[in-house]
């Protein structure tokens, strides 16, 4: 094997590849070896439906996600009437059906996205 074949690719937060500024909020990009992971950092009071879905047409987030909680609580609320809390620590995985969600409690929202980062807070394609 040559050096090439065992690249090691660093990346950090600190300086991603894309971020998508929102109103109370933001979603960072890093792009590595293939995958798309994504921050989110919500600040009290931001809600997908007012803070996200206008810019992209939609009511309803529908994009699948994997992500790990590191601070704060969120919700994800189903048109069934299910709310699932989401707090640090927490792994979760939201399947692709029309989901609400929003920031609950008194500090930020800040979680790792490994699944849906790519496609997630733009419009349908």
């Amino acid at each position: 094997m040559n050096s090439a074949q065992v690249a090691v690719i660093l990346k950090s937060f600190d300086a991603p590849d894309e971020v998508r500024v929102m109103q109370k909020g933001k979603f960072e990009l890093v792009h590595l070896g293939g995958i798309t992971i994504g921050r989110a950092t919500y600040e009290l009071g931001w809600k997908w439906s007012e803070h996200v879905g206008p810019s992209v047409g939609a009511t309803r987030c529908t994009v699948e996600h994997v992500g790990l909680v590191l601070s704060g609580i969120a919700t994800v609320a189903f048109d069934d009437g299910r709310v699932i809390e989401l707090r640090a620590g927490n792994v979760f995985y939201v399947p692709p059906v029309p989901h609400d969600s929003w920031v609950i409690g008194d500090e930020p929202y800040v979680s790792l996205h490994f699944l849906g980062a790519e496609s997630y807070a733009t419009k349908s394609r």
